[in-house]
């Protein structure tokens, strides 16, 4: 009798195309459309040429004069995903072109109500999050696989290279904790921290716990009222979140900054998309891991289970240097220029914020929060 099965897809628990999940990419999706069709024309052009647009500040009369196009003509996820990067590229331009003095309240009808039809198919909120600045912002730029971003913002090279470290690290989570370590160094090279601070950061803020947008943003055309979303996180990434559901790393009210810290690290869930969620939630669900090493008295597996923990926990105190040289060391380095004139690194004004000091982008008060979450990691490991 012939053995068919090779050919049958066989019922794991863990399936990874039902997460949209892939061996080769993990959370990544794989291979972007960098092209819509051509009635998204408009959309595309704007969010091709961003930088100059916002540097030169015409990007608002830009998005005023699009025209209402709607998202019926959008087929597949592929292209719903990158009409929702340009989107997503769009809007924060539009709301930060002026900065944090010249921030605006309202978000137009024709930017506004195919935004947040695409964010609804999609199970995404209507602002830029990981899954589109990460994980679905990168082409192939030629025949040897060098890496490209697809749409960009001010910043340069240094956003260039903050977006293509942050994907090989997700890229590099596909198969274990260890690489995207080694992986997060190459940060430290390819970002100037003054440029990422003072530059880039803005634009990867939200309107949701962010002086600067204390009443959130009205969506024209979806709502009358202010609507209010945190801005892009590394706490959205779903690599951590699964690593902690896999090893029972659990952020409770106890932990994680108090808690304010623990709802904010799920509330970031919110910002992942569905499927996604959908893998940590089936992670938590199954049996306990560490339960099963702690009832089994197997040293070796007890060995293992925290030599991973040590390494979740050593990768987020690395996180922490790299938050502390590019966010709060920078912060004092802006503050010690406060009162001078904004000055120049090439071709961008370095004029900082002061709205984000010491605060993530998603807006938690951040060297605290990135403390009490590594040692709560560091609390899962199992005594003798």
């Amino acid at each position: 009798m012939e053995n068919n099965n090779e050919n049958e897809e066989k019922p794991l628990l863990f399936t990874l195309r039902r997460f949209h999940l892939s061996e080769d990419y993990g959370f990544l999706l794989p291979n972007p459309l960098s092209e819509l069709p051509a009635p998204y024309g408009p959309w595309m052009e704007i969010a091709n040429n961003l930088p100059h647009l916002i540097q030169s500040h015409q990007l608002r009369s830009q998005v005023y004069k699009m025209p209402q196009l709607s998202s019926q003509h959008l087929k597949g996820h592929r292209e719903l995903h990158l009409a929702h990067l340009a989107l997503s590229f769009i809007t924060m331009g539009f709301v930060w072109q002026e900065g944090e003095e010249g921030t605006v309240k309202l978000l137009p009808r024709n930017l506004a109500v195919p935004y947040c039809e695409i964010s609804q198919m999609l199970g995404l909120p209507p602002i830029l999050v990981h899954a589109d600045f990460v994980l679905a912002n990168w082409k192939k730029k030629n025949l040897n696989g060098n890496l490209d971003t697809i749409f960009s913002l001010p910043g340069g090279e240094s956003l260039r290279g903050f977006i293509l470290v942050t994907l090989l690290v997700e890229k590099a989570a596909a198969p274990g904790v260890k690489v995207p370590y080694n992986s997060y160094s190459a940060l430290l090279d390819y970002v100037d921290p003054a440029i990422f601070y003072a530059v880039i950061r803005i634009f990867l803020s939200g309107w949701k716990d962010n002086p600067a947008m204390p009443g959130g943003l009205i969506y024209e055309g979806v709502s009358d009222e202010p609507m209010s979303y945190s801005g892009g996180s590394a706490a959205q990434s779903t690599v951590l979140h699964a690593f902690d559901e896999l090893l029972t790393i659990r952020h409770s009210k106890e932990s994680s900054n108090g808690p304010e810290g623990a709802a904010f690290l799920h509330r970031m869930r919110d910002y992942m998309p569905p499927h996604h969620r959908a893998f940590i939630e089936e992670i938590q669900s199954a049996p306990s891991l560490k339960q099963h090493i702690l009832s089994s008295g197997n040293e070796k597996l007890r060995i293992a289970y925290n030599q991973c923990v040590s390494v979740l926990a050593d990768l987020r105190t690395y996180h922490i240097a790299i938050v502390t040289k590019f966010i709060i060391t920078a912060a004092a380095n802006a503050k010690a220029k406060k009162g001078k004139e904004s000055h120049w690194v090439g071709s961008l004004q370095i004029n900082p914020p002061s709205s984000l000091q010491e605060r993530g982008t998603g807006g938690s008060g951040i060297l605290s929060f990135l403390k009490s979450v590594r040692d709560t990691t560091r609390a899962g490991i199992i005594e003798c």
